[in-house]
C-alpha cells in the first residue's frame, strides 16, 4: 500500500478520489460559551468554591464538541437544502456559522446542538470547551505538557478560567479516539474497499493495539489534569462530578447494512464504503474494545463512566432500520440516520469533510438526553441506548 495518501488521491479519478479525500481529511468532531472567550491566565487557588452560576462543562474531541450537528440525516441530493438535511442552508447559500458559530472558522465545530447544550437541566450554564480533532495533550495544562490547538489554549487552562468564574457541577470528557488514530482507521478501510479490494481489519487491529497503552495513559493524565485544575480553584472532588464517556459506532454490522457489499451503492449513495468483514470488526470489535479500555481508565481514576458504544444501534449510516429522506417526506428523527455519512462522494461542497462519521443533529440531541439521564444517577457506570422508532426522548440507561 502506498505510504503517501495524497498520491493515491491524485491518481484516482472522480468519485473514488473525492471519497478518499474525505476519509484522509477526517479528524476524529457552538456551545453556550466559546473557548475563545476563556483565554485569560489561570487563576490562583481559591479559598472557597466560586459563588457564580452553576455550570456544566464539556472537554475533549469531536464526539462531544458537536461535530456534524449541521445535518438532519443524510441525502445524496447535492443542491439546496439537500432534501431538508442541511441546516446551514439559508435559502440562497450555505453558512456553517449558523450551526457552529465562530468555531466554524477554526474547525473546532462546537454546534448549537452539542451534547452539553442538550443537557440544559444539569446546571444554569452550559460551557463547551471541546474541539474537533483534539488529542489528550490538548487537554493537559500548558505547564504540564499541554499543547494549544487550532489557536486555542489547552482545554485544562481554559477550564481553570471557567472554574474561577462559575460553580462547576459536572465535567464531561470525551478523548482518546484521535490518539488511537480513528481517522486513519477509517481512511485505510475506505481505501481497501475502493482501491485495493482487500480487508483492513487485521492491519488496523494491530494499529489500535499498538497505540492503546499510550492513548489510555494519556486519557488518565487528562483526568489528572482536570482534577488538578479543580483543586487549584478550591474544589474538593466531592464538589463536582467528572464523567468519562466512550464512542458510538457510526456504521452498522454487515447484517444490518441496507446496501449490498458489491457495486457502488455503499459509496455513491449510502456514504458507507466498507466491506462486510470490516464493518463487523469496527462495530463489534474495535468500538467495544475502546469502550472497555476507557471504562478501565474511568475505574482506575474514580470517575463515572458513560458507555456510548451501542447508542446509535439501528440509527447508523446505511442501517436497514433507517432511510434517506425524500422530497415528500423530508428528514425525521425516527427514520433518518443519526450519524453523518462519509462526505465527498456526491458534491464536493456538501458540508465539511471532518463532519463525516460523527453523530448528526439527531445523534447530538440523543447524546444530550444521555447526559441528562446520567446526571440523574449520582453514582455508578451506565450505558446509554435508544428505543427503536423513538426520537431522543426514547434514550435510556442500562447499568454496566
Amino acid at each position: 500500500m502506498p505510504e503517501n495518501g495524497s498520491s493515491i488521491i491524485s491518481s484516482t479519478p472522480g468519485l473514488v478520489r473525492r471519497l478518499l479525500s474525505a476519509a484522509l481529511a477526517l479528524p476524529l468532531a457552538t456551545g453556550g460559551l466559546l473557548a475563545g472567550d476563556l483565554l485569560a491566565a489561570t487563576p490562583a487557588r481559591a479559598a472557597t468554591i466560586p459563588s457564580g452560576p452553576t455550570a456544566s462543562v464539556t472537554l475533549g474531541d469531536s464526539y462531544i464538541s458537536g461535530e456534524a450537528g449541521r445535518w438532519k440525516g443524510n441525502s445524496a441530493d447535492s443542491g439546496g437544502s439537500r432534501t431538508g438535511t442541511d441546516r446551514a442552508w439559508t435559502g440562497s447559500s450555505y453558512d456553517p456559522g449558523l450551526i457552529y458559530g465562530a468555531t466554524a472558522a477554526n474547525g473546532c465545530d462546537r454546534s448549537d446542538v452539542a451534547e452539553v447544550l442538550g443537557a440544559s437541566t444539569v446546571a444554569q450554564k452550559q460551557i463547551n470547551l471541546a474541539c474537533s480533532g483534539a488529542v489528550t495533550t490538548n487537554i493537559f495544562r500548558a505547564s504540564n505538557g499541554g499543547q494549544a490547538y487550532k489557536g486555542e489554549a489547552p482545554q485544562a487552562d481554559q477550564l481553570a478560567t471557567v472554574a474561577a468564574q462559575n460553580n462547576i457541577k459536572l465535567i464531561t470528557l470525551s478523548i482518546g479516539g484521535n490518539d488511537l488514530g480513528f481517522a486513519s482507521v477509517i481512511s485505510n478501510c475506505v481505501q481497501d474497499y475502493l482501491i485495493w479490494y482487500s480487508y483492513c481489519h487485521d492491519s488496523q487491529q494491530s494499529a489500535i493495539d499498538s497505540k492503546m497503552p499510550t492513548a489510555m495513559a494519556g486519557v488518565g493524565k487528562a483526568i489528572d489534569e482536570i482534577r488538578a485544575v479543580m483543586s487549584d480553584a478550591g474544589y474538593a472532588q466531592s464538589d463536582y462530578r467528572l464523567v468519562l464517556q466512550s464512542y458510538p459506532s457510526p456504521i452498522p454490522r454487515s447484517a444490518e447494512m441496507r446496501y449490498p457489499e458489491s457495486g457502488w451503492s455503499r459509496s455513491n449513495t449510502g456514504g458507507c464504503p466498507f466491506w462486510d468483514a470490516d464493518a463487523d470488526w469496527a462495530r463489534d470489535s474495535m468500538v467495544p474494545q475502546i469502550s472497555t479500555a476507557l471504562a478501565g481508565v474511568a475505574a482506575s481514576k474514580g470517575v463515572q463512566f458513560l458507555d456510548l458504544s451501542n447508542m446509535l444501534q439501528g440509527r447508523e449510516v446505511c442501517s436497514t432500520a433507517t432511510q434517506q429522506p425524500t422530497a415528500s417526506t423530508g428528514p425525521s428523527a425516527t427514520t433518518s440516520e443519526w450519524a453523518r455519512f462519509l462526505d465527498g462522494g456526491f458534491n464536493t461542497t456538501q458540508g465539511v469533510l471532518q463532519e463525516s462519521m460523527h453523530p448528526d443533529y439527531y445523534g447530538q440531541l440523543a447524546l444530550g438526553r444521555c447526559l441528562t439521564l446520567l446526571w440523574g444517577q449520582s453514582s455508578g457506570d451506565y450505558a446509554c441506548r435508544n428505543t427503536a422508532g423513538r426520537d431522543a426522548s426514547g434514550m435510556y440507561l442500562v447499568a454496566r
